[in-house]
């Protein structure tokens, strides 16, 4: 077969189609950007929707994720319940911020009640992004496609310095040890550096969890305290509260 007998294949070709799906996922961003904005600086905690509230990783997750709130971060999720609500109930228990960005689904997945602001996503990639913009670390627990999705997404953009080289923490050495046997391997085969391995922490202990995020971030990027706003107040005849 010639160059010549090749027919391509129709694809999309509405221009008027992409524009108008370039202008909603803008409209995303911004919605996004304008309720995150003043969040402070984030850990971000991935992990599974679908374990309950007995369950061992729940209770772990609600413990590690308010032992970091205690740092003075706030803990971040996508929202949904699982992971997600143990850490921002954990969060939310010993007075800690806690946001979420909660991805729409057909199924209608709804904001879990330990949010003190959250925002809805229709396009993952858009949710991807906002839960790595605001985060200055990752903790990564037991989860399946969509956690592991998120975890690859940080770490491919912090080995390629397109991020800062934030920590990450994978947690639970049983249920990852197939994942980190799978890293070992492709970089024995040379397909990532040597020196890869270094951008993530695996452990079971809180206390070294919480250590390595606050060596990784409050240390290195000198991290301070917010001072408490004081609004300016020209006309104290006004009454205004501080």
């Amino acid at each position: 077969m010639t160059k010549e007998e090749i027919k391509f294949l129709e694809g999309p070709q509405s221009r008027w189609q992409e524009f108008k799906f370039t202008v909603n996922v803008v409209l995303e961003f911004i919605k996004g950007f304008r309720t995150l904005h003043f969040t402070g600086p984030c850990v971000t905690i991935f992990g599974s929707a679908r374990f309950k509230e007995d369950h061992p990783y729940y209770k772990k997750t609600q413990e590690l994720s308010a032992r970091i709130a205690q740092l003075g971060f706030t803990i971040m999720t996508g929202g949904g319940p699982g992971i997600m609500e143990a850490a921002n109930k954990g969060a939310r228990e010993i007075g800690g911020r806690s946001v979420g960005c909660n991805i729409v689904l057909p199924h209608e997945q709804k904001p879990n009640p330990y949010l003190d602001k959250w925002v809805n996503i229709r396009y993952f990639f858009v949710r991807k992004t906002l839960l790595i913009k605001y985060s200055y670390a990752f903790v990564v627990m037991p989860g399946g496609f969509g956690t592991l999705d998120e975890y690859f997404e940080a770490l491919t953009l912090i080995q390629c310095k397109k991020i800062s080289e934030f920590p990450i923490v994978i947690f639970d050495t049983e249920f990852h040890k197939d994942l980190i046997e799978h890293i070992n391997f492709i970089k024995s085969k040379q397909t990532i550096s040597e020196t890869d391995t270094n951008l993530f922490l695996v452990t079971d202990s809180i206390d070294e969890a919480v250590a390595y995020i606050q060596k990784n971030t409050i240390v290195k990027f000198d991290l301070k305290h917010e001072t408490p706003y004081r609004p300016y107040r020209p006309f104290k005849w006004l009454f205004e509260k501080g």
